[in-house]
This record gives structure tokens, C-alpha cells and sequence, in this order.
């Protein structure tokens, strides 16, 4: 069950991977590591838009919808959500325990990189 640090709500590894199974759901994943933690190993489909850069992509990205941040610890991650969500994204979540905590399916190489200019479809699952 999502608990709530700091005004921003953190999933566990269970809640995540429940959001990985279900095909109906339609939040986005985005791991904020650095390419080289990436490319050694990440979930399967979930796109790379570094914490250095996210907030580049910002303007394009849609504040309707959910998003669960994902790094190595959880605590990256929750800088990004936390800054998310004061800048007027609603449905923010930080994954806790980071990949330090996944027990799922892992993959490595740069799967999926997203680059400027943003294509909305590369961050679907």
C-alpha cells in the first residue's frame, strides 16, 4: 500500500509490479537513472529520461496522467516526484527501494532512451 512522505506518495515493489501486469493501466514509468545504471540492468519496457534532463521534457509530458519514478534507491526518484508535484503534476509516485528493491524481470542495454524530440509512444508500455 502507497505511503505518503513528504507530501509524495511512494509504491513498493508489490504496488509496481501490479501496475506492470495489468495492461488496462495506464501510468507511466520512467527510470531517472544515469544511462550506464540503465544499460547494466532495468524493468523491461520502462523508458530512460535521466534526473539530469527530465525537466527538460517537462512541457511535453501531460500532467493528467500518473507517473512512478523509478532510480537505483528511491531517492532520486523522489526528488523527481517531489519536484513533479510542485510543479502542478498531480498523480506522482515514488518507487521506494529503487532497483535496489526489484525482484521482477530485468533487462539490460539501452532499451528504450527517450530523446528530444519527446515521442509521447515511447513511454507507453
Amino acid at each position: 500500500m502507497s505511503e505518503i512522505i513528504q507530501g509524495v506518495s511512494h509504491i513498493d515493489t508489490k504496488e509496481l509490479s501490479d501496475i506492470l501486469q495489468d495492461p488496462g493501466n495506464r501510468t507511466i514509468l520512467i527510470d531517472v537513472r544515469e544511462p550506464e545504471e540503465y544499460i547494466q540492468a532495468h524493468i523491461p519496457g520502462v523508458p530512460l529520461i535521466p534526473m539530469g534532463e527530465i525537466i527538460g521534457y517537462m512541457d511535453d509530458l501531460d500532467p493528467e496522467r500518473e507517473y512512478v519514478f523509478i532510480c537505483r534507491s528511491g531517492q532520486r526518484s523522489f526528488n523527481v516526484a517531489k519536484y513533479f508535484q510542485q510543479n502542478g503534476f498531480d498523480a506522482v509516485h515514488n518507487y521506494a527501494g529503487g532497483m535496489l528493491d526489484w525482484d521482477g524481470e530485468m533487462a539490460t542495454g539501452l532499451e528504450n532512451v527517450i530523446e528530444h524530440p519527446l515521442d509521447p509512444k515511447k513511454l507507453e508500455r
